[in-house]
């Protein structure tokens, strides 16, 4: 890849502050073109920050159903077109067989957000169970997740413009964090750098700065995490695809409150006075 190439980068800017104004300069994420070519062929183009672009294919790769273990993919290659950047992955040759015939019977151009899908049915494909697991957490672990994901996100501190996905474990604090313009972005890298750690998805909650959507929750349980936290609001269907999933939902998660949609008995409130009719 370009060595030139940052993730976050200092523009000039005009500011009006308190009726005056005056020269300034603001650091910026950058967002450029990344397709996710296999076997020579674009599968995907997604907007994006260019870093973390080999955690970002595999864990597309994860989340697209493209692959089932990190080690089905042979070689990652990053090559800088200028406007965009070919990430181009090589995969075993069972797997790339599979993908061709895949590929052979699309019926059509897609969108970024669900990609290499061909029908509403592989849109709302069924989702792993994750139910099963001994990880529990309590109400104070949860807030102090999203904490820490916010003090870990370095990116966004710069820009204030990113979301950040990371990995909490208990007793750890949040041992992966990836940033990305794009939330599900975001996700697919951390999906890809607790896959390419090592690391079990059932030993940790995934926690995301964005609002949940269907797309999150598929995300999180092809990583095999039984808790997905966020800072935002759910959508009624990521709410159904959690129940099915076997996933905690927990959203809203501002200060020391937030709002728990699926599996509550998961969480322990310790301290705090029950109200429940």
């Amino acid at each position: 890849m370009n060595p030139k190439r940052l993730a976050a980068v200092p523009v000039p800017e005009f500011v009006l502050r308190a009726g005056s104004v005056r020269s300034g300069e603001r650091v910026v994420s950058d967002e450029v073109p990344i397709a996710f070519s296999y076997g020579g062929t674009t599968h995907a183009v997604m907007m994006a920050t260019p870093a973390d672009l080999k955690d970002f294919a595999v864990g597309f790769s994860l989340t697209e159903g493209i692959i089932a273990d990190p080690a089905e993919i042979v070689g990652i290659d990053i090559v800088d077109e200028g406007r965009g950047i070919d990430v181009q992955v090589t995969l075993a040759e069972p797997v790339a067989d599979a993908l061709h015939a895949r590929r052979r019977h699309m019926a059509g151009p897609v969108g970024c957000g669900l990609c290499g899908i061909e029908s509403i049915e592989q849109a709302l494909r069924p989702v792993r169970f994750v139910g099963d697991g001994e990880l529990r957490l309590r109400s104070e672990e949860i807030v102090e997740a999203v904490r820490a994901l916010g003090a870990a996100q370095h990116l966004n501190r710069q820009t204030h413009a990113v979301h950040g996905a990371g990995f909490y474990v208990p007793g750890k604090g949040v041992v992966a964090i990836r940033e990305d313009v794009g939330r599900h972005n975001a996700l697919d890298k951390l999906c890809g750098a607790v896959a390419g750690a090592g690391l079990r998805g059932g030993d940790g909650a995934v926690v995301v700065t964005s609002r949940l959507s269907v797309e999150m929750v598929q995300k999180a349980a092809v990583l095999g995490s039984r808790f997905l936290l966020a800072v935002s609001a759910p959508t009624l269907l990521a709410i159904e695809t959690a129940e099915q999933a076997g996933v905690t939902l927990v959203a809203v998660v501002r200060g020391e409150d937030f709002e728990v949609f699926t599996y509550a008995d998961r969480i322990s409130f310790p301290g705090a006075v029950a109200d429940v009719a």
